[in-house]
């Protein structure tokens, strides 16, 4: 207690010097200035001459007290260190929260497997297994090509937000698009009427009354009355299949190579347009696909069934 009063005395005084060696300092510097400011007459020069010395004395003197005043406060400053601080212990909540945090970096930043992946066994014929073999993106360049091949100019997006089309098709006799594509490669869940609602507005947005539906799955029945009546053509996988096998052999093959261009296999990250690695979570659990601009992009799928 009493070591603490000290300390307070001597700041204290600390800072009266300061300020008197300020005070001083602009007093002297007052009085210099001043017989700039004075006429010309005999009796303002006299007065003038005479600041002259007192406006010097008092500048001296208060840039000694000034000089003082650092040299004190930095013995002071040597004698009474900052006391160091001591990091505290996080709390058993806290502790949860950091290990999770870390787990789940660790999960995502973990290294694929070494193993070699194994051989995939190409199809050269359309079946239902070639749409339960691709990936997502995969899908929709299909389907893409698909209307390429029926003479539509068409244009996709690879990632990011797409405001509810995938396809946008054009034809040479009109200006801007004609009809839009929305493409969901879904396995063993329906398609319902709330996503054909939602496809129906993204139309009625745009002003356009032909759109297309396309998934490797299928719809439920409301979907179906629903797209039907409002000019949506719902294509599931079986009908897409009935489509391709309309089209030439040559043709067939080429839709087989998009479908089957590059890791097929290997779903692409939606906002990112990568593929996406394996990952493995670090407690254990199921491995998944994860995105490998990880932390600032945090998309995953599961392993078995990637979906969007």
């Amino acid at each position: 207690m009493a070591r603490s009063k000290s300390n307070k005395r001597q700041k204290r005084a600390v800072n009266t010097l300061q300020e008197k060696g300020i005070g001083l300092c602009a007093l002297g510097l007052g009085f210099l200035i001043i017989p700039w400011f004075i006429g010309s007459s005999p009796m303002l020069k006299v007065v003038a001459a005479g600041l002259r010395t007192p406006g010097w004395l008092a500048l001296a003197a208060g840039v000694v007290l000034l000089g003082i005043h650092h040299v004190t406060q930095a013995k002071i400053a040597k004698t009474n260190p900052l006391p160091q601080l001591t990091p505290r212990a996080p709390t058993p909540t806290e502790r949860t929260v950091l290990q999770g945090t870390k787990d789940d970096i660790a999960a995502h930043r973990r290294a694929p497997s070494a193993a070699a992946p194994p051989t995939r066994q190409v199809a050269t014929r359309w079946s239902p297994a070639v749409f339960a073999a691709i990936e997502w993106r995969r899908f929709e360049a299909v389907c893409e090509a698909l209307f390429a091949q029926a003479g539509f100019e068409t244009r996709s997006q690879s990632h990011g937000a797409d405001g509810g089309v995938d396809i946008w098709l054009h034809s040479a006799n009109a200006q801007g698009p004609v009809a839009v594509v929305q493409c969901k490669h879904w396995q063993g869940k329906a398609v319902g009427v709330k996503e054909i609602r939602e496809f129906f507005g993204v139309m009625a947005s745009h002003q356009l009354k032909r759109g297309t539906y396309a998934t490797t799955s299928t719809y439920t029945a409301d979907a179906q009355q629903f797209a039907k009546a409002n000019g949506i053509n719902a294509m599931d996988g079986p009908a897409l299949l009935a489509l391709i096998a309309k089209r030439t052999p040559e043709q067939q093959q080429a839709l087989l190579a998009v479908a089957h261009e590059g890791e097929y296999w290997r779903p692409t990250c939606a906002s990112c347009g990568i593929k996406l690695v394996e990952r493995t979570p670090a407690k254990g659990g199921p491995a998944f696909w994860g995105c490998s601009n990880y932390p600032r992009c945090k998309s995953r799928l599961p392993m078995v069934a990637a979906m969007r």
